[in-house]
């Protein structure tokens, strides 16, 4: 006679049974059912995300658009060979916005840009653009590194399969992003920038100015996904962030987000970061005291080439470190992709914008998102 604790077990098995079979002949089922999408009904945004006022926009039935401006420019790091998915994303940056407000490109190259490279941009728009050549010394490692430490870090990573882990190419441009595009010749008479890469989609229609509404707003950063960081890649960084913060307590405000970055207060960084091949921000928040004395600190660490340090969680860190919470801004009704991941606008949003992706994949609140961790900040 079977005990009623093997009644138990022996339900609970024919229910997963049956649950694994439905999961894998029934997609439909299994998508309904995933842990993932669970815990995305389960996790609905916590504060409300600030909506745009209908003054910013502009209207396709509009028969008068405003002429006022932000001093802001769309800023492209592109090499000659990026061509194919430079054009894939200014073409539907046009479409999607830029025909109808015009800001100007700004496009930054550590080589010189080959005409054809030229001619085919200045193709794709009547906005003003202008081509700058990168200074060696603000994109080459620097001489002060030991390289046989930092060859031997990447070796190591090779080994261990991190991305990105051997290339010093890619170190560069983390590091130029991180300290050195906002110093620019060409940027320096701008106050916002929007960054844009090759081969990402825009999915909706923008009809309102985003650099306006960082203005009038007041906000410094502005993102649409937010993930963890690679742990191989940053094994110190926290470390040094910590080092920062206490010899310049002055320079860190109160009400920062240190709780999106961190899940204990401090003692140690969570991974999570704006993921920053999109972002919309305040020059002068990264040529502020601030921010360049912590860029110099973790400069001088060496950890852009003794690791792997990103220009994605240096800028996170800055910015959720050392701006208070309110002036970092959610743009969750613009849809965008960086493959692997994509966030599409929901509701009347997703209608608004007239987008074209599916609604239902949408990263915003998927278990690998840090989304929940940037809401309970404002809560």
């Amino acid at each position: 006679m079977m005990t009623p604790m093997r009644y138990v077990v022996l339900v609970l098995s024919v229910v997963l049974t049956l649950h694994f079979i439905l999961t894998f002949s029934h997609p439909a089922y299994g998508d309904a059912t995933s842990f993932s999408r669970l815990l995305s009904n389960q996790q609905k945004p916590l504060p409300p995300h600030g909506t745009v006022p209908d003054e910013y926009y502009w209207y396709d039935n509009s028969t008068s658009v405003s002429s006022r401006r932000a001093n802001a420019t769309i800023v492209m790091l592109a090499r000659n060979s990026d061509l194919r998915g430079i054009v894939k994303s200014m073409k539907q940056m046009e479409d999607r916005f830029n025909k109808k407000f015009r800001y100007p490109y700004t496009f930054l190259n550590e080589e010189p840009f080959s005409a054809k490279f030229k001619e085919t941009i200045l193709e794709l728009t009547d906005a003003p653009v202008e081509f700058g050549l990168i200074p060696h010394d603000d994109w080459y490692q620097p001489e002060w590194i030991d390289e046989a430490k930092a060859s031997a870090s990447r070796e190591d990573m090779i080994k261990n399969d991190v991305i990105y882990g051997g290339s010093v190419p890619y170190r560069n441009m983390c590091r130029f992003n991180s300290g050195f595009f906002y110093k620019q010749e060409l940027m320096r008479k701008y106050k916002y920038y929007w960054r844009v890469e090759p081969d990402v989609t825009f999915f909706c229609d923008l009809d309102y100015d985003p650099f306006l509404f960082m203005q009038d707003e007041q906000k410094v950063y502005g993102f649409t996904i937010t993930i963890p960081e690679y742990e191989a890649t940053i094994p110190t960084l926290w470390d040094t962030v910590k080092d920062f913060i206490q010899e310049n307590p002055d320079l860190i405000p109160s009400g920062n987000a240190m709780d999106y970055l961190s899940d204990d207060g401090g003692e140690t960084y969570n991974r999570c970061h704006f993921w920053s091949n999109f972002e919309i921000g305040d020059l002068d928040f990264w040529r502020g005291e601030a921010y360049e004395k912590f860029f110099d600190h973790l400069d001088r660490a060496g950890g852009f080439y003794y690791e792997r340090w990103g220009d994605a969680p240096v800028h996170s860190i800055g910015a959720a470190l050392l701006a208070p919470k309110e002036k970092i801004h959610f743009f969750h009704d613009i849809g965008y992709r960086h493959e692997p991941f994509q966030r599409c606008p929901q509701s009347d949003e997703h209608r608004r914008g007239k987008c074209w992706c599916d609604a239902s994949e949408n990263f915003d609140y998927e278990w690998y998102s840090c989304l929940p961790k940037f809401d309970r900040v404002f809560t």
